[in-house]
C-alpha cells in the first residue's frame, strides 16, 4: 500500500488508547486494524444506533471484537438524537442549498459521545474514518476539540491518503468483509433523518445515478397509484402525532420514513458546496425529514405575521448553513435557537399532508393560534373585510413610487 507523508500533528508513540467511531464499513474496518499496526495502540470502538435502517449492530460489535477491539460500545441514542438534535432541525426548517436536510447533523452527537467515552476509558485520542475532502472531519473534530481541547485526533484515511482501491486491497489482505465490491462502488451513511449515497457514477456530475441499484426507498415512478393523506399533529413546533396517534419523536420519524418511502418522497440529487472548497454530488433519501419540514413550514407561516415569516426564512437559512458547516457549538446557534423557540411557542396545530409519487403537498392546516379569519377572506357578500378601505391604502402605499416615476420622467 502506497504511503504518503503523514500530516497528523500527533506522534504515534504518544497515543496509547484510541476511541474509534466505528460503523463496520470499509473505512472504519480498515482503520481498526491500521491503528493497531501503525500506532500500536489499544482500540475501543464506538457504534451508534441512530435509527438506521439496515445495520446489524450486534454483528458490527462482534466484528470489531474479532479484529482486535479491546471493547466495543454500541449506544442506543435514537431518542437523544431525535429530541436534542432533530427537534431543533425541524423547528429551524433545516435544509442546505435546496432540499438536503443535513442528516449528518448526527456527527455532533457522535463527537460529544466520543469525548465522553474517551474520558470514561482514559483514552488520549479519538479516531474516525473521514477523508480530507469532506465536511464530517470538520464537524467531528471541531466539536470534539471544543468540548475537550486536549483530545488528540487520528484520521488514518486522511493522514495516509488511503484510496478506496487501496482500502479494498488492505481489507482483502486482512480478511475483512466489506459490502463495497466490484459492481457496487457506493458508500452510504444512514440514520433516521436520512441516507446519504456517494461513490461510483454519482461522482460524474453529468451521469444519471443508477438509484435503482442502491436506493432503500421506493422509486417515485414505482410508488402506489393512489395518494395517501396524513394528519400530523404539532405542539410548539414539534411533531407529536400521526392521524391522531401520539408517539415519541424518534418513532414518529421512523414511521414517516416507512410511509414516505413507500410513496417515493424525499429523494434529492444535489451538487453541494463543501467546507473544503469542493463541489461534490450526492444522492439523499430522507422521506420522513422532508414530510416534516414541509408540514412544519406551512404551520409556522399560518401562525406568524408576514414580517415574522420573512425574517424566519433568513434565520432558518443561516441555521441550516451553520448546521451543515460544522458550527453546532458556535454561540450564534444558541442565539438563533432562542428566536426559533420563541416563534415556535405558537406553532401548535394540525397539518394535512398528501403523498403521491414523490410529491409532498400540504392540503390543510389548522391551529388555535392561526392568524386567519374565514369571515375576512370569504368572497361572499357577508365578509367583514371593508374593501372600500383599499383605494386609500393603495394611494398611500404607492406614493413614493409615483413620486420617483415623476422625477425620473422630468430628467
Amino acid at each position: 500500500m502506497k504511503e504518503y507523508k503523514k500530516i497528523s500533528s500527533y506522534e504515534a508513540e504518544k497515543v496509547s488508547k484510541v476511541v474509534l467511531l466505528y460503523s463496520g464499513g470499509l473505512d472504519t474496518s480498515c482503520i481498526l486494524k491500521w491503528i493497531q499496526e501503525k500506532y500500536g495502540a489499544e482500540v475501543i470502538t464506538l457504534t451508534f444506533d441512530l435509527g438506521q435502517q439496515v445495520d446489524d449492530l450486534e454483528n458490527i460489535k462482534q466484528k470489531a471484537l474479532k479484529f482486535g477491539a479491546k471493547k466495543a460500545y454500541v449506544l442506543d441514542v435514537k431518542d437523544l438524537f431525535a429530541e436534542q438534535y432533530l427537534a431543533k432541525a425541524i423547528k429551524a426548517n433545516c435544509s442546505y442549498q435546496g432540499e438536503y436536510h443535513v442528516s449528518t447533523i448526527s456527527r455532533y452527537l457522535m463527537a460529544a459521545k466520543a469525548v465522553e467515552i474517551a474520558e470514561k476509558e482514559g483514552a488520549d485520542a479519538i479516531a474516525h474514518g473521514c477523508t480530507g475532502k469532506g465536511n464530517d472531519q470538520v464537524r467531528l473534530e471541531a466539536t470534539a476539540l471544543a468540548l475537550n481541547p486536549k483530545i488528540k485526533i487520528i484520521a488514518p484515511v486522511r493522514e495516509w491518503a488511503l484510496g478506496r482501491d487501496e482500502e479494498l486491497e488492505y481489507a482483502k489482505k486482512h480478511g475483512i468483509e466489506v459490502i463495497q465490491k466490484e459492481g457496487f462502488p457506493y458508500s452510504s451513511d444512514d440514520n433516521m433523518w436520512g441516507v446519504t449515497w456517494e461513490g461510483g457514477e454519482i461522482e460524474d456530475n453529468f451521469a444519471v445515478p443508477k438509484i435503482e441499484k442502491f436506493l432503500t426507498m421506493t422509486l417515485p415512478e414505482d410508488a402506489p397509484d393512489k395518494p395517501e393523506l396524513l394528519e400530523l399533529g404539532f405542539e410548539k413546533g414539534i411533531p407529536v402525532s400521526i392521524d391522531g396517534k401520539k408517539m415519541k419523536l424518534s418513532l414518529l420519524i421512523t414511521e414517516l420514513n416507512k410511509i414516505g418511502g413507500k410513496h417515493g418522497v424525499g429523494l434529492c440529487y444535489m451538487v453541494e458546496d463543501r467546507l473544503v472548497g469542493l463541489k461534490i454530488r450526492g444522492v439523499y433519501e430522507h422521506p420522513g425529514a422532508h414530510i416534516l419540514i414541509q408540514a412544519h413550514k406551512v404551520l409556522e407561516k399560518y401562525v406568524c405575521t408576514r414580517t415574522e415569516n420573512e425574517f424566519k426564512e433568513q434565520v432558518d437559512a443561516k441555521w441550516g448553513y451553520l448546521c451543515y458547516g460544522a458550527s453546532w457549538l458556535d454561540p450564534l446557534m444558541s442565539d438563533l435557537d432562542a428566536f426559533i423557540n420563541h416563534v415556535n411557542s405558537k406553532a401548535s396545530g394540525k397539518v394535512k399532508v398528501k403523498l403521491y409519487k414523490g410529491s409532498v403537498n400540504i392540503v390543510g392546516v389548522d391551529s388555535p393560534n392561526g392568524i386567519y379569519s374565514k369571515s375576512l377572506v370569504t368572497f361572499n357578500k357577508d365578509a367583514s373585510y371593508n374593501q372600500n378601505c383599499a383605494p386609500g391604502f393603495i394611494e398611500i402605499f404607492s406614493l413614493q413610487m409615483k413620486m420617483a416615476s415623476q422625477i425620473k420622467g422630468l430628467k
